[in-house]
């Protein structure tokens, strides 16, 4: 693991079982379901925060996704996907994200990021980023220290 691997605030690790009905026509995963992979693990640690994160008054949507896809995922397949906080503003958060082979962590198949924004609900309009997802300075994520067996390589 290098430096900035090791400066990278870890949120969640999430391990998913790839599903026959996951691949396309080419007999490997459809892009679109990294997107998937990806959001299960954010509603994971969503969930993990221990705070209501969704109510009727806020809800946080994703206002911008980028996916570097490296290599093909085929079926049979355990995948780990990890979060990390890599930038917060006053109303977002950064969550970049790698997807792996549970199996060999140097077998990555993609990376990127995604932007966070919590939205009033009523009015559609962007909220400061709530105290449990690291606003006004607090922090509620990982304690810092890695999920056991977390391992990063950067691509």
């Amino acid at each position: 693991m290098n430096h900035d691997d090791c400066s990278r605030e870890h949120l969640q690790r999430s391990v998913i079982d790839v599903r026959w009905g996951d691949m396309d026509a080419f007999n490997h995963v459809n892009n679109a379901t990294y997107l998937r992979y990806i959001e299960q693990a954010r509603i994971e640690w969503f969930e993990s925060l221990g705070d209501v994160w969704l109510t009727d008054a806020i809800a946080p949507i994703m206002a911008a996704a980028q996916v570097n896809y490296r290599r093909p995922i085929e079926y049979p397949a355990k995948v780990v996907v990890d979060l990390f906080a890599d930038k917060r503003g006053s109303k977002s958060i950064t969550v970049g994200h790698r997807i792996i082979d549970a199996n060999d962590a140097d077998c990555i198949y993609a990376d990127g990021d995604v932007v966070i924004v919590w939205v009033n609900r009523a009015t559609g309009k962007s909220v400061p980023l709530p105290a449990f997802a690291g606003g006004n300075g607090q922090t509620r994520f990982a304690s810092g220290k890695h999920a056991p067996g977390f391992r990063v390589r950067r691509s």
